[in-house]
């Protein structure tokens, strides 16, 4: 290795190694961010708190006042924050479980929200049920102003209605053959303590047998002169505590809020990122979903028109007490109202559910653009060629690690083309590597450059063979190297399929707990991420003893640098899926009965054989022959007039 290789290895080491301390933020950016985080997060929900606070303090002098047998002037507190709502504010909590084949949630009568969403078909890494958020921290209600007081559903108690009559029955209803419509009333009164049953704010949930998706609607029923003629929009404010489900943190598939503009673009809070990035959004357009995303499930919701804006938030809170937490995300929704009806339907709908691309796309409101999977640049690739085969494969009922054997067989035939073009570029400069070693001898000078240039060029020619031409057919398969990378890790059909060794091929596969963590790469040890490892340094060695003749002293210096690159990708991987590890360990195993089949049915004797034939034939000079040409007699006149 010369000089000039040592210095460049080492300075993209160095490069390498300088991004990733700069892009490692320090302890006191980290808590200075949360810190404005949590200010604008702050100010933000001020009025919510504001409200929560006066709620509490309401309660306390209502209490105090009932063991002072004041009732009187409790009600006299209430009445000045509630209004018409006083009666309605007043009341016990109650839980209801409305459950299908695929759902079971919680309701409450106090807020008439879905306190928590289990999703009967998954459990979580640990075997536990699959929980979406923490029941003890999520609130959810739909903020207004009636009579000049600021009043949120959240504080009001709800009375339960079952397909439209009142019910009193069991806490847990079923859905059976017909959908299951359950309704949840909060009245308002006169004045007193008497409620009017002709005025009331509605919530009903429509449930079907084997649906993910909900339908929500809140309607408002003769409140024309309770909620102000001058209204146009009314508020609702969504805050939930995500709990953890998986093993590990996916950093390119992770939490994040993602939300659709105008029925177009689908944005998300963290951008490209992948999510698990703290912040906060004002959205100041018309949006059809918001969406607060986990890896591989989503808890929506969606307007059957549109919402008018909305803020969006994600925040870690680390204060938290739940060993399972794992993000907290928010938004307040401005939601079309019309102040001047005397009723208002606001139809909208929940989904909670896996993120499934073939459950998803079907809904067709782009709920399925939450699954990373690459981008604009490669993501048709997956969408339209991927997942349709990896799906049609997956149909037969195999186990999910010959799916991806099978998968990836067929990704390798289809690109054998592409390698057989690049292996046969190399043997050809393989095979002429004599030659050009003479034309090297024989234009040792710098100032002869162009003449041993050009030369080679002929060389070239006269074979039919280029340094280049296996180049392009490499650069062709990226994309579908990318957009692999991409799928496996949010594909949740591999969600807790076990495969050899690794009981889910979505997450890490441990073999060994170190019991200590080593930067960079971890606490433990995943055997096909080492395995791919040792099956990448090995097709590096082969394949740089076939080009080793082929290749100028000064480039075997990047020989060092295409091995420490396996070695950096084993701390990448080794808290990756194991599934994507276990397809590039088998693109390696693959790659080598390639190269073993393109060196039988074409070894060097019979590729000299084509060249020398090729050399007979008359070439035609290229435009850029006939400049390099040009060139080198204007050099040759130059050095005679010196």
């Amino acid at each position: 290795m010369n000089k000039n290789s040592l210095i460049g290895i080492i300075l993209i080491i160095g490069i390498l190694v300088g991004w990733m301390i700069w892009s490692t933020p320090s302890k006191e950016e980290i808590a200075r961010q949360r810190h404005i985080q949590d200010s604008i997060i702050k100010a933000n929900r001020a009025r919510y708190i504001e409200d929560s606070i006066h709620l509490a303090e309401v309660q306390k002098q209502a209490e105090m006042a009932q063991t002072q047998n004041n009732q009187a002037a409790a009600v006299s507190v209430s009445r000045d924050k509630y209004g018409v709502f006083t009666t309605t504010a007043e009341g016990e909590e109650k839980d209801y479980i409305l459950e299908n084949d695929v759902l079971k949630l919680t309701v409450s009568s106090k807020g008439a929200y879905v306190k928590t969403v289990q999703l009967k078909d998954y459990r979580t890494w640990d075997s536990l049920p699959l929980i979406g958020f923490d029941e003890n921290t999520t609130r959810f209600g739909v903020s207004f102003f009636a009579a000049n007081r600021y009043v949120t559903t959240s504080d009001l108690y709800f009375k339960p209605f079952l397909n439209g009559y009142e019910y009193d029955g069991e806490a847990s209803l079923v859905v059976k053959d017909k959908p299951l419509v359950f309704s949840l009333r909060a009245y308002a009164d006169d004045n007193t303590d008497n409620l009017n049953l002709s005025e009331y704010i509605e919530f009903t949930y429509t449930l079907t047998k084997d649906e993910y998706m909900v339908d929500f609607d809140v309607k408002t029923i003769n409140m024309k002169d309770i909620i102000g003629a001058s209204t146009n929009f009314v508020t609702i404010d969504w805050y939930a505590d995500i709990l953890k489900q998986e093993k590990a943190v996916d950093r390119f598939n992770g939490s994040n809020v993602y939300y659709r503009i105008n029925n177009s673009d689908v944005e998300s809070l963290s951008g490209d990122r992948g999510g698990e990035k703290d912040g906060e959004k004002d959205i100041r357009s018309n949006i059809k979903w918001l969406s607060f995303k986990q890896r591989f499930f989503s808890y929506s919701l969606i307007s059957k028109d549109f919402f008018n804006s909305a803020m969006v938030g994600m925040k870690t809170d680390y204060k938290q007490n739940n060993p399972r937490y794992l993000k907290t995300m928010y938004a307040s929704v401005d939601v079309p109202f019309d102040g001047f009806k005397a009723d208002n339907h606001l139809p909208m709908q929940f989904y909670f559910g896996p993120n499934s691309l073939k459950i998803l796309d079907k809904y067709d409101i782009g709920l399925d653009k939450q699954i990373p999977l690459g981008g604009k640049l490669v993501g048709w690739i997956n969408r339209l060629i991927v997942v349709n085969v990896f799906n049609w494969l997956g149909s037969y009922g195999w186990n999910y690690g010959i799916v991806i054997l099978v998968l990836t067989l067929i990704i390798k035939i289809c690109l054998m083309p592409f390698a057989y073009k690049s292996y046969l570029s190399t043997a050809k400069m393989r095979v002429l590597k004599p030659e050009i070693d003479e034309i090297n001898a024989k234009f040792p000078d710098e100032k002869d450059n162009m003449k041993k240039q050009q030369a080679i060029m002929d060389l070239y020619k006269r074979a039919g063979a280029s340094p280049t031409s296996g180049c392009l057919p490499m650069l062709l398969q990226l994309p579908i190297l990318w957009a692999i990378f991409r799928f496996f890790p949010a594909s949740i059909e591999l969600r807790q399929q076990p495969f050899l060794w690794a009981d889910d091929l979505s997450t890490y596969d441990s073999i060994l707990d170190l019991g200590f963590n080593i930067p960079f790469y971890g606490d433990h040890v995943s055997l096909f991420t080492l395995l791919m490892t040792i099956t990448t340094i090995l097709y590096t060695y082969i394949n740089n003893k076939q080009m080793a003749a082929t290749q100028q002293q000064g480039m075997k210096g990047m020989k060092i640098m295409m091995y420490l690159m396996p070695i950096m990708f084993l701390g990448l991987f080794n808290s990756y899926s194991a599934g994507l590890s276990y397809y590039y360990m088998l693109v390696n195993i693959i790659t080598f009965l390639q190269m073993y089949l393109f060196r039988v049915f074409l070894d060097d004797d019979k590729l000299r054989k084509q060249i020398e034939l090729a050399k007979q034939k008359p070439v035609k000079k290229s435009g850029f022959q006939k400049r390099l040409e040009e060139m080198q007699k204007q050099q040759q006149q130059m050095q005679r007039r010196k």
